[in-house]
């Protein structure tokens, strides 16, 4: 359903994402994240689901949400993901990403070592500086 969406994200040199698929692609970024621990939580679906439409100004995020889970379980390893993403995707969408991340993280209460690393991994591979 998402091959040629991974194949132009994973190009070479990528054009920067529209806007509806930047959106799915760092949507599948937040899921990757809340199912990095084994556990995806209902917390955090609902907190991405939040997330989402707050973001996105929608009022129902279940089709968006639907999309991204089904993208995050076919898109490439995480490395490579999220550096297309940072190719694909304006910088000022990569570090609101990233507040929206340690939503999720802390969506379920509990942090997990998986999360934590997950998010210094790909902070760092989306060009987010520290300041930010």
């Amino acid at each position: 359903m998402f091959g040629e969406f991974i194949r132009r994200l994973t190009a070479p040199d990528p054009a920067p994402l529209p806007d509806e698929d930047a959106r799915l692609a760092l949507g599948a970024l937040l899921v990757r994240l809340a199912r990095s621990d084994g556990h995806y939580a209902v917390a955090e679906r609902e907190k991405i689901g939040k997330v989402l439409a707050r973001r996105y100004g929608l009022t129902d995020p279940a089709p968006l949400l639907h999309d991204c889970e089904a993208l995050e379980a076919q898109a490439p390893d995480t490395v490579r993901f999220t550096r297309a993403i940072k190719d694909a995707v304006h910088y000022e969408d990569r570090t609101a990403v990233i507040k929206a991340m340690w939503e999720v993280v802390l969506a379920d209460g509990q942090r997990e070592a998986e999360e934590d690393s997950i998010m210094r991994l790909v902070t760092s591979l989306l060009g987010v500086t520290d300041q930010d």
